[in-house]
C-alpha cells in the first residue's frame, strides 16, 4: 500500500510538472516539505527540495569548464542536506572549498503575469546562480536567506536549466563559520562542517505590485499593532486590507493605499498578550487588491503581543521581571549536521527543553531557520538570535564588511518573531584588539538598532562588551562559594567578568547582569570518555550530577544581581558530551528531577529589589 501511494505521488508530480500545473505544497516523500516561511505564507509555491545532481570542484575550475551550463552532474545528493551529512546521501567530510549543483525546474503555467521568485533557505557561503547558463546573481552569507529573481530567466510553462555554484573558505577568517571545524576531524567544540545548500530551496509567483515585507510591531502599552507594509512595486491605485483574528473572529481590521510610506495602527479593544506561560497568537491576512477589486497578492501571517525592554538591571517582559531560565542550543544534528532532519525534530527539541524546566534557548553559533522560530513562537519559548561569528577575525575589515552584511539580513528576515527577545550578534570574541574590534561592535550595535529598536542587544556574549544592554558573562565554575563570590556585586568594585585586562573595552554601567553560559557538567558513558569531554571533571555518579547541578543553581540564586541563566546545553554534540539530553535526544536523567532543579528559580520576578547598590561608595 505504501509503495502504491508513492509510485501514485511521483506520477501525480510527474503529470502535473509536464502540463505545467504548479502543486502549492511538495509531495508526500519530498524531504522538508512543509512550508518554510510560516510567517509570510502564500498558497502558491514549489518546494524544489530531492535529488538534485552534483559535483565537487577542489580545484575552482568549474566556470572554465563550462559548469554553468552543464545539464547534470555525475553526483546525485539529496537537498536541503549539506554533502557532510549523512541524510544527503554523500557523508564526505573532508574540507569543500567548492562544489556545483543542478536541477532542472519548470515553472507551472498559471504563473503567468508573476515575478518568479527563487527562495534559498541559506546556502555556505558564497553563491552564484545561473538559470540556462545565465547568470541570475551572486550571495554571501553562512546562514541568511536570499531570494534570486528569475522572471527575465524562466517564463511561465518553460523548464529551465538551474545551476547553482557554491565556494567556502572556513580557514580564511573573512567569513562566519559558527562551530564549524577548522581541523580536518572535530576537535573540543567544533564539530563536522557544513558546506553548501542547508536549508530549503522552493519557488513562488509573486505579483509585480506585491507585498515584499511586512514590519509589525506590538505595542502593547497602547494596545495596538504598528504595522509598515513594503511593496515590491508601490500603486496608489491599489489597496492592502488587513485583517487580524482572534480564531474565527476579526479583532481589528483596516484597509490603505499600497504605499510604503503607510503606517497602519491597529488598535485591540481585549488584548490577549504572548509570553511563555501564555503563547497567544493573532492570525493576521494581508491582502493587496487592484482599482477593480481583483486580489493581486495574499499573505498569511501571524504576530504575538508582547513588549520586552530593560530598566534598572532587569529583562522585562510584558512591564513584568523576567528571569531567563535559557538552554544553549546548537542546534546540529547526527544525520542532517545543521540541518533538521524534519519539522518535527525542531518542535521536539523546543518541548524536551520546556519538560526539563528551560523557558527559552540561546539559539548559539547558528542562524536558526524560520520554522524553530516558528514552533518558538506557537510553543511560548524565548530566544536569543545569534550569528555563527567564530571563526570570523574580528580585527579584519573585509572580515567585518561580510559579517555587517549577512547580520543584516537576518535581523530584517526574523525580526517579526515574539520568541526573539535578545539580538547577540558575537561570542567569545577572545582574539579581539582595539581598533576594528571597537568599531565593529559600535557599528554592529547602532545597525541592529536601527534595524530592530524593539530588543536589547547583548554584543559579545562572554564578555567582550563595547556596546551592550546585556551585560553577560560565562563561568563554568562548579563550586557554590566561588559561584557565589564570583557574582556577588561589591560597592565601588566592577562585576565579574571573562577579560577584566583589556582596557579598551566596556565598563558595566547596570545593564541586566546575566551568565548566559554555565553548567557543562559531563555525564559520559564509560565506553566514550576516552574522545569525549565536558567542562570539568567527569562526574561518575548520577547522585553527585544531580547535587552539583544543584548547588550550582542554588548559587546562582542567591546572588541577587543575576537575572538569567544559560545552561550549557541542551544535547550532546559530536565528542562534547555534557548536554542534558544524549545527541540522539533520548534522556540521560530523570526530567522531572531535573526540571525541579533549573524551575528554583522562578520566571516571574515578585517584588524585585534595588539593584542600583552596586554604585555605592
Amino acid at each position: 500500500t505504501t509503495m502504491k501511494k508513492l509510485f501514485l505521488a511521483n506520477a501525480i508530480g510527474l503529470v502535473c510538472m509536464l502540463i505545467g500545473i504548479g502543486t502549492p505544497q511538495a509531495t508526500a516523500q519530498t524531504p522538508r516539505p512543509e512550508y518554510p516561511r510560516p510567517q509570510f505564507e502564500r498558497s502558491a509555491w514549489q518546494n524544489l527540495n530531492g535529488t538534485w545532481t552534483y559535483t565537487f570542484d577542489f580545484g575552482r575550475s568549474g566556470k572554465d569548464r563550462n559548469f554553468q551550463n552543464s545539464k547534470g552532474f555525475d553526483g546525485k545528493i539529496t537537498v536541503p542536506f549539506c554533502p557532510e551529512s549523512k541524510l544527503s546521501g554523500i557523508g564526505y567530510t573532508d574540507f569543500i572549498n567548492c562544489l556545483w549543483y543542478q536541477r532542472q525546474l519548470t515553472v507551472p503555467a498559471d504563473w503567468k503575469g508573476k515575478n518568479i521568485l527563487l527562495h534559498f533557505g541559506a546556502v555556505d557561503y558564497e553563491a552564484t546562480i545561473y538559470i540556462n547558463g545565465k547568470f541570475v546573481m551572486k550571495h554571501f552569507g553562512t546562514g541568511s536567506s536570499f531570494t534570486a529573481d528569475i522572471t527575465a530567466f524562466a517564463k511561465p510553462g518553460e523548464t529551465v536549466n538551474l545551476v547553482v555554484s557554491v565556494s567556502d573558505d572556513l580557514r580564511a577568517g573573512k567569513q562566519p563559520g559558527g562551530k564549524q571545524s577548522v581541523l580536518y576531524n572535530s576537535y573540543g567544540c567544533s564539530y563536522t562542517r557544513t558546506t553548501g545548500i542547508w536549508q530549503t530551496v522552493w519557488m513562488e509567483p509573486v505579483s509585480p505590485q506585491g507585498l515584499k515585507q511586512v514590519i509589525a510591531t506590538p505595542d502593547i502599552d497602547q494596545k495596538q499593532l504598528v504595522i509598515r507594509p513594503v511593496f515590491y512595486e508601490e500603486s496608489i491605485n491599489n489597496t492592502l486590507y488587513i485583517k487580524m483574528l482572534d480564531g474565527s473572529k476579526v479583532v481589528a481590521q483596516k484597509s490603505v493605499r499600497a504605499c510604503n510610506e503607510n503606517l497602519i495602527v491597529l488598535p485591540l479593544k481585549s488584548l490577549k498578550l504572548w509570553s511563555p506561560e501564555s503563547p497567544f497568537l493573532y492570525d493576521i491576512i494581508y491582502t493587496v487588491k487592484d482599482k477593480d477589486g481583483r486580489i493581486i497578492d495574499e499573505v498569511k501571517s501571524y504576530a504575538g503581543m508582547r513588549k520586552v525592554h530593560i530598566s534598572g538591571g532587569y529583562f522585562y517582559l510584558n512591564n513584568q521581571p523576567y528571569y531567563q531560565r535559557l538552554v544553549l542550543d546548537q542546534g546540529y544534528y547526527p544525520d542532517g549536521i545543521w540541518t533538521a532532519p524534519s519539522d518535527n525534530a525542531l518542535k521536539q527539541d523546543i518541548e524536551m527543553s520546556k519538560a526539563v524546566g528551560f523557558n527559552g534557548a540561546r539559539l548559539h553559533q547558528k542562524v536558526f531557520e524560520e520554522r524553530f522560530y516558528y514552533w518558538a513562537d506557537k510553543l511560548g519559548y524565548l530566544t536569543w538570535g545569534e550569528s555563527a561569528s567564530w571563526g570570523l577575525d574580528v580585527n579584519d575589515e573585509l572580515a567585518a564588511r561580510n559579517f555587517i552584511s549577512e547580520w543584516a539580513e537576518i535581523l530584517e528576515r526574523d525580526r517579526n518573531h515574539p520568541s526573539i527577545v535578545t539580538w547577540t550578534p558575537f561570542n567569545e570574541t577572545w582574539s579581539s584588539r582595539d581598533g576594528s574590534y571597537v568599531r565593529l561592535m559600535t557599528d554592529v550595535y547602532n545597525i541592529t538598532k536601527a534595524i530592530d529598536p524593539t530588543r536589547p542587544v547583548n554584543d559579545a556574549s562572554g564578555d567582550g562588551h563595547v556596546k551592550t544592554d546585556i551585560w553577560a558573562v560565562h563561568d563554568y565554575t562548579r563550586d557554590y562559594d566561588k559561584l557565589v563570590a564570583n557574582h556577588t556585586f561589591k560597592p565601588g568594585v566592577e562585576p565579574y567578568r571573562n577579560e577584566p585586562k583589556k582596557g579598551f573595552l566596556a565598563k558595566y554601567n547596570g545593564q541586566p547582569y546575566m551568565v548566559d553560559e554555565f553548567g557543562g557538567l559531563p555525564w559520559i558513558k564509560e565506553s566514550e570518555r576516552s574522545s569525549s569531554w565536558g567542562y570539568g571533571s567527569n562526574i561518575d555518579k548520577i547522585e553527585d550530577f544531580y547535587n552539583i547541578l544543584e548547588k550550582e543553581i542554588d548559587a546562582l540564586k542567591a546572588c541577587k544581581h543575576i537575572v538569567g541563566f544559560c545552561y550549557t546545553q541542551l544535547t550532546d554534540v559530536e565528542q562534547e558530551k555534557n548536554g542534558i539530553y544524549y545527541y540522539d535526544r533520548t534522556k540521560k536523567f530523570d526530567t522531572e528531577r531535573i526540571k525541579k532543579i533549573f524551575e528554583k528559580i522562578p520566571s516571574v520576578i515578585e517584588n524585585p529589589q534595588d539593584l542600583s547598590d552596586w554604585k555605592a561608595k
